[in-house]
């Protein structure tokens, strides 16, 4: 009978097995960032810029990224040299939030399933 410890074969669980996959997948996100990147063209205001005229492929790119900081929204502008590292953080950090609400309805499955046994037995 499996009893949970070593070299006892446990039954096979998929949702153990993913909320496990899970729950290690998050030690891969040590440098996550909490917040939004956005990524925005505009015109710089010179009159003389080669923006001036407003065509798309013309506009200087800025890199923004917003976070709540004491309950208020801040945001920053991230260089373009850290703009690929800031947006890899800033979706680590959703891969977190995802994983933490898969985690949880997984939790909540087999808490209620183990209530209904109960109850029954």
């Amino acid at each position: 009978m499996a009893d949970g410890h070593p070299g006892n074969a446990l039954p096979s669980d998929p949702e153990l097995e993913l909320r496990g996959r899970l729950v290690r997948s998050l030690g891969t996100l040590r440098e996550m960032l909490p917040g939004s990147f956005v990524e925005r063209r505009r015109k710089c205001g010179k009159p003389n810029c080669r923006c001036a005229q407003g065509k798309a492929e013309d506009l200087h790119v800025q890199f923004l990224w917003s976070v709540l900081q004491q309950g208020k929204l801040k945001t920053f502008h991230i260089p373009a040299r850290l703009a690929e590292q800031a947006r890899g953080r800033v979706e680590l950090h959703k891969r977190l939030q995802q994983a933490a609400t898969a985690i949880g309805q997984i939790n909540l499955r087999r808490f209620l399933q183990r209530k209904q046994d109960q109850e029954r037995g």
